[in-house]
């Protein structure tokens, strides 16, 4: 719970307490929460992209290849280049993408754990600050009024 903490040590959930706890705090914690997860937009289109890079070059190596099947010279050298050319593509593009997932799916669940803590240690604060201010109420209520006046009976 370091993350929720240091939001809450430093004081960003509390510049604006007067107006209003909650959104100072979720405010706070959007700006972490942000901030952690700034990478993974890029992971995410590189697992999702690389793949469909992989089937681009395959198609276009099976093209080259059957592009030299119409020709009245059978190359068998250059439909069989065309057909490593795509098998080289699709493995570059699946080699990439489950690499590149493992890294993106760890560091998606920390950014989650991250909301979460940010949410409890929010509420947390939220919680003792209420506490605090009911004891307040509670001991200031139970006083009796002070006058400098003794009793009319």
């Amino acid at each position: 719970m370091a993350a929720g903490s240091d939001v809450i040590r430093n004081g960003n959930g509390l510049n604006h307490q007067h107006a209003s706890l909650q959104g100072a705090l979720q405010v706070a914690a959007g700006i972490e929460i942000k901030r952690a997860g700034r990478f993974l937009v890029v992971m995410d289109t590189l697992v999702t992209l690389a793949p469909l890079l992989g089937l681009l070059g395959t198609i276009t190596g099976l093209i080259r290849s059957f592009s030299f099947l119409g020709n009245e010279e059978l190359a068998v050298q250059a439909v069989t280049g065309g057909i490593a050319e795509a098998l080289i593509a699709t493995a570059c593009g699946l080699g990439i993408a489950i690499f590149a997932l493992i890294p993106f799916n760890f560091f998606t669940s920390r950014v989650a754990n991250l909301e979460f803590e940010l949410q409890t240690a929010a509420t947390n604060l939220e919680v003792m600050l209420g506490a605090q201010t009911a004891a307040e109420e509670i001991k200031f209520a139970g006083q009796a009024p002070v006058s400098g006046k003794g009793s009319s009976i």
